[in-house]
């Protein structure tokens, strides 16, 4: 468990050193994610090693939640007198995404030549 904790902390440090040099917006710990990845596919045994670690870190990932919960019970006054603007917010955002979502889909169907099903019936 040791090696396997070692081998993650030490490449959220690869990610976090490369981020930092290369001043890219991008969280280091994703970096180092994306370096692992290569590694666990080209060396199943350091996958096996990570495994047990990786799943016991993500049955306790809900412990990372309670600082975010004391925060909100800490600003709820805040959050009430500003409901209205996250609201808003929450909503165009949403709304948002799922149109940026949508024409990208139909933008790479278009370039892959798949038509939907609507044209096909027709």
């Amino acid at each position: 468990m040791i090696a396997a904790l070692s081998t993650l902390l030490v490449f959220q440090l690869l990610g976090e050193a490369l981020v930092r040099a290369l001043g890219v917006p991008v969280p280091g710990p994703v970096v180092g994610l994306a370096l692992l990845i290569p590694l666990l596919a080209w060396r199943p045994a350091v996958l096996a090693m990570v495994r047990p670690t990786a799943q016991t870190l993500l049955q306790h990932l809900s412990l990372l939640f309670v600082p975010a919960g004391v925060g909100v019970m800490l600003h709820l006054q805040r959050l009430g007198d500003e409901a209205l603007a996250i609201g808003v917010a929450l909503v165009l955002s949403t709304w948002i995404g799922l149109v940026a979502a949508a024409l990208t889909l139909q933008a790479l169907m278009r370039l892959t030549g798949r038509s939907t099903a609507a044209k096909d019936a027709a």
